[in-house]
């Protein structure tokens, strides 16, 4: 359970998430992951912080803790580059930060499609086209998804990705992009956890022989700091969680995690913090039962912390939902 085929590769079944970890934190912190037995990082461009990623990468293979082919490294295509013409060049610029002749696998960040901005003018571009304007907003280019995909095809033809697949996707779009793609998505990463359990959203990607990575495994603990979640709508307190903790003598974190590895996901849980850094890999000396899969299976609220409906319009003055 340690490794999940992907396309016709196999990856670590849990990453370390680098989305809102500090430039001046990350380089340290990669060395520090690879040490602990980390190989599977997943990036953004988003995340603003991958030249300093590929500085720890470099820092890690200079001290022989792995070699590059046993790092599996994600990145993500951003939302202002989803014309064909821009694909190239987005998935370039991340394999310059990050120091890379190839990523491993590369995803469509979001199926929403902004306004082009140049590396020169803003880099990563974030998510308003004009940031000093009087009314900042969104800038909606409607490029079909098909012609990004067709970029990304490029990619693998380039040899600059081994796999390519999508993130944020619904059940709608994984019909339709298993129509027109040649090079068939390898992967499918979104937001699951125990109050948003997408069982048949990932059933559908298992049947199309993609590979799920759930990210925010521990639900709301990623949002709280940006005031997308309460400190009260953490699941490490629910009895379901700390009774199987208390059986098997883990933490109700680890458990979250574990539950995550035992649907057939990967995750890739997001920490700082050096002793969170090794509990979340210490996920595979034991297991939870049936009953206990089940119980914590019905925590779900189908309850959504990183939904572009809400957060557009709350940060960036656009109503776009993706999720009906």
């Amino acid at each position: 359970m340690n490794q999940i085929n992907v396309g016709k590769g196999t990856m670590p079944s849990v990453g370390l998430g680098l989305w809102k970890i500090d430039s001046e934190q990350v380089q340290n912190l990669v060395v520090e992951a690879v040490e602990a037995g980390y190989r599977h990082l997943d990036s953004a461009a988003d995340y603003g912080n991958e030249a300093a990623v590929g500085k720890g990468i470099a820092a890690a293979l200079d001290k022989a803790l792995c070699t590059r082919e046993e790092l599996w490294v994600t990145s993500k295509l951003w939302n202002t580059y989803h014309r064909p013409q821009h694909v190239r060049a987005a998935c370039e610029k991340t394999l310059s930060d990050l120091g890379l002749d190839y990523l491993d696998l590369y995803l469509i960040h979001f199926p929403i499609s902004l306004k082009y901005v140049d590396f020169a003018e803003r880099y990563p571009p974030e998510w308003f086209y004009d940031p000093t304007a009087a009314n900042p907003r969104m800038e909606i280019d409607p490029v079909p998804l098909q012609e990004t995909w067709q970029g990304m095809e490029e990619l693998v033809h380039a040899g600059l990705v081994r796999e390519i697949g999508v993130c944020n996707y619904n059940s709608s779009l994984l019909h339709d992009l298993q129509a027109y793609a040649a090079i068939k998505p390898a992967m499918l990463q979104i937001e699951s956890h125990p109050q948003l359990t997408q069982e048949r959203l990932i059933r559908l990607a298992q049947s199309y022989g993609m590979a799920v990575t759930a990210f925010s495994p521990l639900a709301s603990l990623s949002y709280v700091a940006l005031g997308m979640a309460g400190e009260e709508d953490s699941l490490l307190g629910s009895d379901v969680i700390q009774s199987a903790a208390m059986r098997t003598n883990k933490t109700s974190a680890q458990v979250l995690l574990r539950w995550g590895l035992q649907r057939g996901t990967a995750i890739i849980p997001k920490t700082s913090n050096s002793n969170r850094l090794r509990e979340n890999l210490d996920l595979f000396d034991f297991e939870l039962t049936l009953e206990e899969m089940t119980a914590i299976s019905a925590l779900n609220q189908n309850r959504r912390y990183n939904d572009p409906a809400v957060f557009c319009e709350a940060a960036f003055n656009t109503f776009y939902p993706i999720y009906d």
